[in-house]
């Protein structure tokens, strides 16, 4: 035990619940148009398969999951040993070390004739491959990619990663935040992740010189005369 003059930090912790892959909670956004053009018309895919790609936080793997469930299709992070006779998702296909499996993945859903979705970070065609055979059909896998966020969206899910959380932001420091933070989908969830980390070590709201200080944006006293809901631009290089 710790000397009694010696006062024990506790942290109070918070456990985010799950994501919610519900078509319900996905959040409107445009840069997933195509994508969702493609995912709509599964009969329509060459050779059966279709690579969908995008930035961390982009929605894809969101989008797969709605796939999933409207089209029964089984999701997993490797191939299988055999065909489960029915859709398929493989969900981390960048991150894949089995090549031999994943060449005898896209054999069988040909040969199937059942649809399969491919799932990555970088497009398929891009993915640095040493099997030849493999490289050539991962070419000729249509991919489908999500582009960059516009702000609306970034603006939806900055307030309902907050609302996740429960944490109660001022408009004003919301618009700031997005007006300095990198313009991608897992830029902003790492900023709430840790404001909301310092805001319970720290035991007080989120304001904007503490939102500075935690996540190394502007400057702490900033002066700036517009108006708070009218945020200045992004310094240059940032967004």
């Amino acid at each position: 035990p710790a000397p009694p003059h010696v006062t024990a930090l506790q942290l109070p912790l918070r456990f985010p619940s799950p994501p919610a892959f519900a078509a319900s909670d996905l959040l409107p956004n445009a840069a997933q148009d195509e994508a969702r053009a493609w995912l709509a018309r599964p009969a329509t895919w060459p050779l059966h398969r279709l690579a969908l790609h995008g930035e961390p936080g982009s929605g894809k793997t969101h989008l797969a999951h709605i796939w999933a469930e409207t089209h029964g299709a089984r999701i997993v992070a490797s191939p299988p040993a055999r065909w489960p006779d029915r859709p398929l998702v493989l969900d981390g296909l960048d991150t894949l070390a089995d090549e031999i499996g994943l060449l005898h993945l896209l054999n069988a859903a040909t040969e199937a004739r059942q649809p399969l979705l491919l799932v990555s970070r970088t497009a398929a065609g891009r993915l640095p491959v040493r099997l030849p055979d493999l490289a050539s059909r991962l070419r000729a896998t249509v991919a489908v990619g999500i582009g960059p966020a516009d702000g609306p969206f970034l603006e939806l899910l900055l307030a309902r990663l907050l609302s996740d959380r429960q944490l109660r932001i001022p408009a004003p420091v919301q618009a700031w935040l997005l007006a300095r933070l990198p313009r991608s989908p897992g830029a902003i969830r790492d900023a709430v992740t840790r404001l909301d980390t310092a805001a319970l070590a720290e035991g007080r709201n989120i304001t904007r010189p503490m939102a500075a200080a935690t996540l190394g944006l502007a400057a702490l006293h900033d002066t700036s005369a517009q108006p708070a809901s009218d945020p200045s631009p992004p310094p240059q290089g940032i967004g």
